[in-house]
């Protein structure tokens, strides 16, 4: 039997990773004044500070990510000719993405931004 660790991918993991940053950011700016508390990744990838409504997303989104069908060729979720998340979740991924790859930019955080755009 295979421990969640194992299990993951290196691509897995960086992409969990990756979503976990920008909806922390996102939840931050947007939802800043509200109660967060920690919400874990899998094997280890970290916590991050998230309201009920982003936490719940971030499952909904590690959810998806662990089972694509096309992880041996998976491109970037913007450019994947199968669509995982339902439309209510696609839409708010791109609100995110768009938000947070911004801010980040900013921020100086060219790599988080290399992965939004391509």
């Amino acid at each position: 039997m295979m421990t969640t660790m194992e299990a993951l991918t290196k691509q897995q993991k960086k992409d969990i990773r990756l979503i976990g940053r920008f909806v922390e950011v996102y939840c931050a700016d947007k939802h800043g004044a509200g109660e967060r508390s920690l919400f874990g990744l899998p094997a280890g990838l970290g916590e991050h500070a998230l309201c009920a409504e982003c936490a719940e997303f971030m499952a909904y989104a590690v959810a998806r990510r662990l089972k694509c069908p096309l992880e041996a060729e998976k491109p970037t979720c913007k450019r994947c000719r199968i669509h995982c998340y339902n439309e209510a979740n696609r839409a708010k991924v791109r609100e995110i993405m768009a938000y947070s790859g911004k801010k980040l930019l900013l921020r100086g955080r060219l790599d988080y931004v290399w992965h939004y755009l391509f």
